[in-house]
């Protein structure tokens, strides 16, 4: 009897914990947005664009003159971004747009008026900043935009779980009543099992999607790394055959992301502090193609202004936890990257 009490009494405080965490808004984060490739996050679906790591870029060269270094204590996240791993070198001109300079109504008009005129775009972000002049307020902007078509249009498979979710989702691919000519959009870089695999698949113009099924749990750049090792140690048949399929789950995901962590701290050798550093992103994946929105925000003001603060059939389903990775032909590193654990919850934020 004492030992149902005390499993009982266990469930209860479990549970009173969850509810407490509820309450004061402590959930942990299923979504998150990463500022930078090597950033590490506990979030099970986490995605990366290089938009961010261009507004920083412009700041440390445009503004900062320099790496950006905080008084009183490091930042990780700073250094990873200080390191320009992604630089307009890595994208084609005609994808992204950046600008940056003294932060007033009529820089709000230049950006607008710039992403409409080489996006037809509007922002999602820009009446979120106060664009009142201000003494060391500055403004650093950056929109990165994709949409592009598959080679061919897959085929649209049923619905299907994911994962240990019991929700269906919609899923495109290869089957075997699909027509030939589509195998030959796909390249297989290894097939070492059910649940280590990769494709690459070609597309109507300079991109290409890498699709890298795994359970690792690491950071992008990381996943990356031992995505191509594994293509080089591969030594099997790179051809996507008449036996193979191909089922990947549609992907409709919108996700804003502030990182406070680099907000509210003096820049060592200027007079300012980062008031707000924001990254959106939009993206759309279907049997079609990819279509891909993402600006980046990093505002600043004076910091006296605020006190400081702290050949046997493959099948290559991507049914459960696997990365995207994009990237322009001939560039050496991608532009976005995504892991995906819950499709049912990813899609929950994209926008109709």
């Amino acid at each position: 009897m004492r030992k149902v009490m005390v499993t009982t009494l266990a469930a209860l405080l479990i549970l009173g914990g969850m509810s407490a965490a509820f309450a004061f808004g402590k959930k942990a984060e299923s979504i998150a947005l990463v500022p930078a490739m090597k950033s590490e996050s506990a979030a099970t679906n986490r995605i990366w664009v290089g938009t961010f790591q261009l507004a920083w870029n412009d700041l440390m060269d445009g503004i900062v003159k320099g790496p950006v270094v905080f008084k009183g204590s490091k930042s990780r996240t700073a250094k990873l971004l200080n390191q320009k791993s992604f630089t307009k070198d890595d994208i084609s001109e005609d994808s992204y747009y950046t600008t940056y300079g003294e932060i007033s109504p009529d820089l709000k008009t230049k950006i607008e008026k710039a992403i409409m005129e080489k996006f037809n775009e509007t922002s999602d972000v820009l009446n979120a900043v106060d664009w009142a002049p201000a003494p060391e307020k500055y403004l650093v902007y950056a929109m990165l935009k994709k949409d592009f078509k598959f080679l061919t249009a897959f085929d649209k498979l049923k619905p299907a779980k994911f994962g240990s979710n019991r929700t269906k989702v919609d899923y495109f691919g290869i089957d075997k009543n699909s027509e030939k000519i589509l195998r030959k959009t796909v390249h297989v870089m290894f097939y070492n099992s059910s649940k280590d695999f990769a494709v690459a698949i070609n597309t109507q113009g300079a991109d290409v999607v890498y699709l890298y099924r795994t359970d690792d749990d690491e950071n992008f750049e990381k996943l990356y790394s031992d995505m191509f090792i594994k293509r080089a140690e591969f030594t099997g048949n790179s051809d996507f055959t008449e036996k193979d399929e191909l089922k990947v789950p549609n992907i409709n995901l919108y996700k804003e992301q502030s990182f406070n962590e680099l907000c509210g701290r003096e820049i060592k050798g200027t007079k300012f502090m980062i008031d707000q550093a924001l990254e959106t992103v939009d993206f759309k994946m279907d049997n079609e193609g990819v279509k891909l929105k993402s600006e980046a925000v990093i505002a600043t003001r004076m910091s006296a202004l605020l006190p400081p603060q702290k050949v046997k059939p493959r099948k290559f389903y991507f049914d459960d936890t696997y990365v995207i990775f994009l990237q322009e032909t001939g560039k050496d590193k991608p532009y976005f990257a995504m892991r995906v654990n819950d499709v049912e919850t990813i899609n929950m934020t994209g926008k109709k």
